[in-house]
């Protein structure tokens, strides 16, 4: 039912441009309305530049000290966002002070903590640029990028990333009127790994009454709530209200790396494992179920197994 609707949903909208550049353009709108608005900070773009680059020569163009920002894409791709510790300090003091001092500080290693604060504007600016390449050709490989984590250095950048063809986007930048400039480096596969903007008709669908774009948005909009199951522990009603403060249920299958992301009704949906996500819980997906029925269930209390199954009802038909 839900591909029915969305091959509906994307019927009703116009046909999109393919093979648009954009990305420089889009990215230079980006990430200075991500300043101003996140920051107070206006970017004057003093140059943008777009080339494409081997992973050795990207790690040969990051700036002395630069702020290493690891990006998540499509498909589990990989990108870096370099900034230089010019770029890094005025929007660290933007947001400490609400201004630029007079004098730059000294230029040190960014910590985790700057990366923290400057992931919020990374994700805006990110966000804008995909909007912005909406319906353009370049979305299939500038659009779908999130900060990930940060890294100390560039160094394991020659490990994490996969040794292929890179598009640069390297912004020489002037920051407000403080006399400062810095650059910032976005570095994304060359190889695109998302989806073109270009909505695709089947034949079989053609003569189908399309669906407005404002409910498409509605239905898409629609919330769903999903439960990660670490395990599940089924008792006798009576072992329950005899449940006492500070009392530990063993849960014996239970495993940090096997939790099920279930629905309201019990369904299995998809398989993942606990971890944390800029200081928050978060769960990383590995294998998303194709058979969807409930997670089964066990039971940790010895001496009371789980009731079986009800049996199936058998419609009683008269025989007469």
């Amino acid at each position: 039912m839900t591909d029915v609707i969305r091959r509906k949903i994307d019927r009703a909208k116009a046909p999109l441009a393919e093979g648009a550049p954009g990305a420089d353009r889009g990215w230079r709108l980006a990430l200075a309305r991500a300043a101003r608005d996140l920051m107070g900070l206006d970017l004057d773009f003093r140059q943008l530049s777009v080339t494409r680059a081997s992973l050795a020569e990207v790690l040969d163009e990051a700036p002395d000290r630069a702020l290493v920002a690891l990006l998540d894409g499509p498909a589990a791709g990989l990108g870096v966002l370099l900034m230089a510790p010019a770029v890094t300090s005025a929007l660290i003091e933007m947001q400490t002070m609400g201004r630029l001092s007079a004098q730059a500080p000294p230029a040190r290693k960014p910590t985790r903590i700057d990366a923290a604060m400057v992931a919020g504007l990374i994700d805006r600016a990110l966000l804008g640029l995909e909007e912005y390449l909406a319906e353009e050709a370049d979305l299939v490989w500038a659009g779908g990028f999130r900060y990930a984590s940060h890294l100390e250095d560039v160094r394991p950048l020659s490990l994490l990333l996969e040794d292929e063809p890179y598009r640069v986007l390297k912004a020489d930048l002037s920051l407000g009127t403080s006399g400062r400039d810095g650059a910032v480096i976005l570095v994304l596969p060359a190889l695109g790994k998302g989806s073109l903007p270009l909505a695709e008709v089947d034949a079989e669908d053609s003569t189908a009454p399309t669906f407005t774009m404002g409910f498409a948005e509605q239905v898409l909009q629609v919330g769903c709530a999903l439960d990660g199951v670490i395990g599940r522990l089924r008792l006798p009603l009576g072992r329950i209200m005899a449940l006492q403060p500070d009392e530990v249920l063993a849960l014996p299958l239970a495993a940090l790396d096997a939790i099920s992301l279930e629905t309201t009704d019990g369904r299995s949906v998809a398989r993942a494992r606990l971890g944390q996500n800029r200081g928050m819980r978060a769960l990383k997906l590995y294998d998303i179920e194709s058979q969807r029925k409930p997670a089964p269930g066990f039971s940790g209390y010895s001496g009371h197994p789980p009731a079986p199954d009800p049996e199936p009802l058998v419609e009683l038909r008269a025989t007469g």
